[in-house]
């Protein structure tokens, strides 16, 4: 009789002899791990990469007697263009003009479309984009500096509007509102509290250049979409200029008071306390429903970012 040693040698010699004949058996004897991954590999092809977001176009447009009193409109198009944004200011005598190009410059080459005026040429910026839900293209941004009292309502087809203004201005003081049916982001920023502003240096305020810059700039990865609850600030003489894009309402929970919301969100407490009209360190009822300022920045891993939301 064989030894079980000789039988055992036996046998696994065949099963080596077979599975050098069959390709099947290679499969079965490999590791599971590398089988799923070759599986995986054959079925999903690699993920084509995206594509690139057209950069947008900006249209500025100085106010009366632009050249004189409206240069802040050119030390901005400068700032964009060193950006790497396109951008052109105009007079606003000339708005119907430009935004006939624009829309056969849209028409050959679809970009978004970022309009911004200074006095008369904040009534020219909104009624550019009227211009152009006539002809139903989209205007990605919309920012009104100290506009002309008579200025138009923002139009359906802004996705966000910013307006910087003097209410008790003469010259301009447009406080500017919406379309019945808006439903982009708004919001409107009051500075006659601050009396080292006028109407001829509103348009020359660098931090507020450099915050639309950024705004213009994060367009393609900030899509305007979502809740939009709009915003209306008095500015605080002591607080500096911060431009949201809109509100967002959060549910309160136990304990917690606007103090601690603003920690959260990272935002003055002063912009609660105006939005909500409620003592800043009184308790909040559980669900109440808070507004909060915020921009519209790629999403951040906050202890805010995780609260619920209406």
């Amino acid at each position: 009789m064989k030894s079980p040693t000789l039988v055992a040698a036996v046998v696994i010699r065949a099963a080596l002899s077979v599975c050098i004949l069959s390709a099947a058996c290679n499969l079965a004897v490999a590791d599971p791990v590398a089988r799923t991954a070759n599986a995986v590999a054959t079925v999903a092809p690699d993920t084509p990469p995206a594509a690139a977001q057209p950069q947008p176009r900006v249209y500025l447009f100085r106010g009366a007697l632009g050249p004189i009193f409206s240069r802040g409109m050119d030390r901005l198009t400068n700032r964009l263009q060193e950006a790497g944004i396109r951008a052109d200011v105009y007079e606003f005598t000339i708005c119907r003009l430009i935004a006939d190009q624009a829309i056969r410059d849209f028409r050959n080459d679809p970009a978004p479309i970022v309009l911004i005026g200074h006095s008369m040429g904040g009534l020219c910026a909104l009624t550019f984009a009227g211009i152009l839900k006539s002809e139903n293209i989209q205007v990605s941004l919309v920012v009104t500096i100290d506009p002309a009292q008579a200025s138009p309502k923002v139009p359906l087809n802004v996705e966000r509007f910013i307006n910087i203004f003097l209410s008790d201005s003469i010259l301009g003081g447009g406080d500017v509102v919406a379309e019945q049916g808006y439903q982009g982001h708004y919001a409107s920023f009051d500075l006659k509290q601050h009396g080292e502003v006028t109407h001829i240096n509103i348009d020359k305020m660098d931090s507020m250049h450099e915050q639309v810059v950024t705004a213009i700039a994060q367009l393609a990865t900030t899509p305007a979409k979502g809740e939009a609850v709009p915003l209306r600030y008095v500015v605080p003489p002591d607080a500096p200029l911060e431009l949201w894009d809109s509100g967002t309402q959060q549910l309160a929970r136990s304990g917690d008071t606007l103090q601690k919301l603003a920690a959260l969100n990272h935002v003055p407490l002063w912009s609660l306390t105006q939005a909500n009209q409620h003592s800043d360190s009184a308790p909040l009822s559980v669900g109440q429903r808070v507004l909060v300022p915020r921009r519209l920045a790629p999403p951040v891993a906050t202890p805010a970012a995780s609260r619920r939301k209406r």
